[in-house]
């Protein structure tokens, strides 16, 4: 524990080579990787242009949009250590001792393995060709004695019937041991006897297999209590996390994945997004109500309009009776004048009268004309004034019904950061407790290192006052 701490605080010189990896742009065999940071972000090659960025490339691996397995080994190592990763911090969190069902883990041995596979030879046996890694991690036992003993469990493990098995079951026992680390740098530094087993561009002839080696040191700080027995390691493992780190099908062109660890000015900025957006809600809403009572007031207005048209339209209509009237009274008129006509000149006076009559009557027909032609022009203007408020309703409409939309959007927004703070302030309180803990288990460790030291004092104290002692039994006898 009093060594993992300075690795957490220094960088190292493996550190260094992942942050420079994690900041360049990877170009995948049928995906773009951007890493930057806490960020992984995958799209598909056939969507996008194959011209890399202008950043600087991975030392060591040439042009990786042009080898198809550099790119595989780029690959391998950024998935490795992801999955180093998330399993260091939920073990961590979950502050206990793993087990085989252990989500993570499983995740993590099925990455290892693609590691291990990656580049290897494929060896011509009886039963036809073969490719397992076994072979290269017995060369352990020859580099490293201690090794011998987890050669030896793997090979007297009943239920195993093949290479990969045994490989399967080398990885989780050198894990229990957390030699797993060391195991793998004693093979990858005699890349001699690999050859034997890799070609020559596979992930662990390269300065990849080094940087995967070098982080898994972090798992010494994990305790694993792994049962094989029972467990069916021949078979095919089921890779189906892959799917939930990166949602891709056919029909999609773009899967994301995304490691987000909030800092405390990121979690400042949430809030004031949070703010703003509430404040920016509230607006909205004021906006909302005067845009409704905008539309009641028209309304309003357009039942007023339409009462007025349809008086308009009963007075044409009587207006228009009267019109009637009128000419039948002047054709009868024009009728007694011809009847008046025949009659003696006696009747003289009488037609006078008639004559000034129908007069009269077609001055107040002309007056009824020109009143009707008003009217007409009046219903004109009130149509066209009705279909030009009955547009404006139909506009404000269409725009309250986008600010609603807008509104729930901005809600959906408030409820995804409240959901992010509230996930940001439990992670705090996790990591708090885990530096307390440290905290706590670093003290104890000080206290016994006080207690070994001043043990050693006393005992160094004994052995003078037994020399002292041995010397005078010496010139005694003398």
């Amino acid at each position: 524990m009093s060594d993992l701490t300075p690795q957490s605080e220094a960088p190292t010189p493996t550190t260094d080579k992942i942050t420079q990896a994690a900041r360049e742009t990877i170009y995948l065999c049928n995906f773009r990787v951007s890493v930057d940071g806490e960020w992984l972000c995958l799209r598909e090659l056939n969507d996008i242009s194959l011209t890399p960025d202008p950043e600087p490339a991975h030392e060591g691996c040439g042009d990786t949009h042009e080898d198809p397995i550099a790119i595989e080994r780029l690959n391998l190592m950024n998935m490795a250590k992801l999955s180093i990763k998330g399993l260091i911090e939920s073990a961590l969190n979950l502050g206990r001792t793993l087990d085989s069902d252990y989500a993570p883990l499983q995740q993590f041995f099925v990455v290892m393995e693609h590691c291990l596979k990656h580049g290897l030879k494929t060896k011509k046996t009886f039963l036809g060709q073969n490719k397992s890694f076994w072979g290269a991690l017995e060369l352990v036992e020859k580099l490293t004695p201690e090794a011998g003993e987890i050669t030896a469990s793997v090979k007297d493990l009943p239920g195993l019937k093949t290479p990969l098995g045994r490989g399967r079951a080398w990885l989780r026992l050198a894990l229990m041991q957390k030699k797993l680390s060391d195991y793998m740098k004693t093979i990858i530094n005699r890349k001699d006897l690999l050859s034997e087993f890799y070609e020559p561009n596979a992930l662990m002839m390269e300065e990849e297999g080094a940087v995967i080696a070098g982080l898994l040191v972090g798992l010494n700080v994990i305790d694993a209590n792994l049962c094989m027995k029972g467990e069916d390691l021949d078979s095919q493992v089921d890779v189906s996390f892959i799917v939930e780190v990166i949602e891709y099908d056919s029909t999609n062109l773009a899967g994301l994945l995304c490691f987000c660890s909030l800092s405390d000015g990121q979690i400042t900025a949430i809030l004031d997004q949070k703010n703003y957006v509430e404040e920016l809600n509230r607006h909205l809403s004021a906006s909302v109500n005067n845009l409704q009572a905008k539309v009641d007031a028209l309304e309003k207005s357009n039942t007023k309009l339409t009462e007025e048209l349809a008086v308009a339209n009963n007075r044409i209509i009587t207006l228009q009776e009267d019109v009637e009237r009128v000419k039948e009274e002047s054709s009868y008129q024009l009728e007694s004048r011809k009847a008046v006509r025949s009659d003696s000149a006696s009747d003289g006076q009488a037609l006078g009268e008639t004559r000034k009559q129908l007069k009269e009557e077609t001055l107040l027909r002309l007056d009824v004309e020109k009143e009707l032609e008003v009217q007409i022009g009046m219903k004109q203007e009130m149509e066209m004034s009705m279909k030009m408020l009955e547009k404006d309703v139909c506009e404000k409409q269409d725009a309250l019904v986008e600010l609603r939309q807008q509104l729930e959007d901005l809600r959906a927004i408030n409820q995804q950061l409240l959901h992010k703070t509230q996930s940001s302030d439990a992670g705090s309180k996790q990591k708090s407790e885990t530096i307390s803990r440290l905290d706590e288990k670093i003290n104890q460790m000080t206290g016994t290192v006080k207690q070994m030291e001043a043990s050693e004092k006393h005992l160094v104290k004994q052995a003078r006052n037994l020399n002292s002692a041995a010397g005078k039994l010496l010139q005694l006898q003398q």
